[in-house]
């Protein structure tokens, strides 16, 4: 005789939505759990052929978190704006050259055309591109829930690998970038196995500030791919003000710095002793850069 059969198999509901306004969006989160969907560049490969098993919420059709604008205090980067809104975008002061030439780095034309800045840092890579320029500028992340609206400091969001401060009914709704800290000259370097379609070996951005009478007043330098987050080079930040605005100074500056915050590891791209060494070498061409005269790097590897 055949045992009587068992409860019926329950099966977990997949929902999706695409939500035709940001509150109708922070309203859906306020009661469930989402996986927030924009360009898809980082969710379908890691997907893969997997069925989804979370509630998607396409926010593809949010117009108003695309786009550049300017208040009186920031520089408003709508979360999905993408990398070539980014790149064709003529209001942005020079101190935006880094990100821009960060953006032309971020995959292929096809990636470009549909990655968004917000989904660059909320898959919170050690490698992504957009961050390095973007904290060197300060930027900070606009973080809204149906109740609130806060804004972190980049540094602050990104909080690990994969791992950011978003709660579970915030959406990014927009990268703000402080006017105070949009001055300057700006460049981006990024070192792969090769020149376009890479992950990144190391990669830095530096923004350089000076005074009429030639001498550095301020500079900020993130390097990126070298610890689980990006850092900024403090110390060498600090070494760096004062000094004449030419690049030998600067590349003795950069020589002699302390490197110890960042934690470089061995993967299938590069050793971590070869990312040290690199990442040094890559903070030399890119503040060189950034006082105009790029392609100069250390003396050593000159030699």
């Amino acid at each position: 005789m055949n045992s009587p059969a068992g409860p019926p198999e329950r099966h977990c509901v997949i929902r999706y939505a695409k939500p035709k306004s940001v509150e109708e969006a922070l309203g859906l989160l306020a009661r469930d759990r989402w996986r927030i969907l924009a360009g898809g560049t980082d969710f379908y490969p890691a997907q893969g052929t997997r069925p989804i098993a979370e509630n998607i919420l396409d926010i593809n059709g949010l117009a108003g978190l695309r786009g550049v604008a300017e208040t009186g205090t920031h520089h408003v980067f709508g979360a999905r704006t993408t990398w070539t809104d980014i790149i064709r975008e003529k209001t942005l002061p020079t101190a935006f050259d880094a990100l821009k030439q960060a953006a032309a780095e971020v995959g292929s034309v096809q990636i470009q055309n549909v990655g968004s800045i917000a989904g660059n840092l909320c898959n919170a890579s050690p490698a992504a591109d957009g961050v390095p320029p973007l904290m060197v500028m300060d930027a900070e992340v606009e973080l809204r829930s149906a109740g609130a609206t806060r804004h972190v400091p980049l540094a602050g969001f990104i909080q690990g690998n994969r791992r950011t401060a978003l709660r579970p009914d915030e959406m990014v709704t927009a990268v703000r970038v402080p006017k105070a800290s949009a001055g300057g000259t700006c460049s981006f370097v990024k070192l792969g196995a090769r020149r376009f379609l890479v992950i990144s070996i190391a990669m830095a951005a530096a923004r350089i500030e000076r005074d009429p009478d030639g001498r550095i007043r301020a500079a900020a330098i993130s390097v990126g791919s070298c610890s689980v987050v990006a850092r900024r080079i403090d110390g060498l930040e600090r070494s760096l003000v004062g000094l004449p605005a030419r690049v030998d100074d600067v590349i003795d500056a950069v020589a002699g710095c302390d490197l110890s915050v960042l934690m470089p590891i061995d993967d299938v791209r590069a050793s971590a002793d070869y990312r040290r060494e690199a990442a040094r070498e890559i903070i030399a061409r890119v503040v060189a850069a950034a006082l105009g005269e790029p392609g100069r790097g250390s003396r050593a590897a000159a030699a």
